[in-house]
């Protein structure tokens, strides 16, 4: 059994003020924390029906179904529920290829741009103050475990793109850029993404040295825009593999 007082600390990390408060960060499912147990982060408490996590003893929290049922975030929990300390994130360097986002909203497309930062081996992901936060519990979900590998920074993007763009390419997603298939891409630079309804800031568009699109290649035109995560995996498999050919 667990006290009122660890019940209202798990209960109030599903708020970012609160979660920013503590440092702390919840994930639900035994795979997403045998991930986390297996990375630099370090373990606040853990709470679970299963003895079968390999932590510090006072650290681990035997509990029931019923238990874990008060303090899921998840309409069906699973089975264990962990809490970590969020890293210390200094300020990000220019350099290799990195990610910006421009006010993305949806959990699920940051939970799932996370992954694909750290498929394609992109250390930085850089977000704006706007953009949803990566430690929400929808996003920890979605990152399967990837949210230990990536290192993610909130800063004014504005600011950061003004110094970076004389360093480095910027490239931005547009409806009206050009042909990301037949452009020249470096494979060091910065991606830009902007939001799900919006698309990129005419503030951040001042910034971007070259605007990209993916061509449509159905003949359908109902289809606007590709979902923002999607749109990112696209253009990280086509400056990963222009890094690779050399083309």
């Amino acid at each position: 059994m667990f006290s009122k007082s660890q019940i209202k600390l798990i209960k109030s990390l599903s708020q970012k003020k609160f979660r920013n408060k503590h440092r702390l960060f919840l994930i639900e499912g035994k795979k997403g924390i045998f991930e986390l147990l297996d990375s630099s982060l370090e373990l606040h408490s853990l709470y679970t029906v299963e003895d079968i996590f390999n932590a510090s003893e006072e650290k681990i929290n035997l509990i029931s179904e019923a238990d874990l049922k008060k303090i899921s975030n998840l309409h069906t929990p699973q089975t264990a529920l962990a809490i970590f300390h969020m890293p210390e994130v200094t300020q990000p360097e220019v350099k290799g290829l990195q990610v910006v986002l421009d006010e993305v909203q949806d959990p699920g497309n940051l939970g799932t741009i996370i992954r694909l930062c750290d498929w394609f081996g992109v250390e930085d992901l850089i977000c704006s103050l706007g953009t949803v936060d990566c430690y929400n519990p929808k996003v920890v979900q979605a990152t399967m475990g990837s949210i230990s590998r990536v290192k993610i920074h909130y800063l004014d993007i504005t600011e950061y793109l003004a110094l970076a763009k004389e360093k480095t390419s910027v490239y931005g997603t547009f409806l009206e850029g050009e042909n990301v298939y037949t452009q020249p891409l470096s494979p060091e630079g910065i991606i830009v993404l902007g939001n799900e309804a919006n698309g990129i800031s005419s503030q951040v568009e001042q910034l971007i040295s070259k605007k990209l699109l993916i061509p449509q290649f159905g003949n359908s035109h109902k289809t606007e825009s590709l979902n923002v995560a999607t749109a990112a995996a696209i253009f990280l498999s086509e400056f990963s593999r222009r890094k690779i050919t050399g083309k």
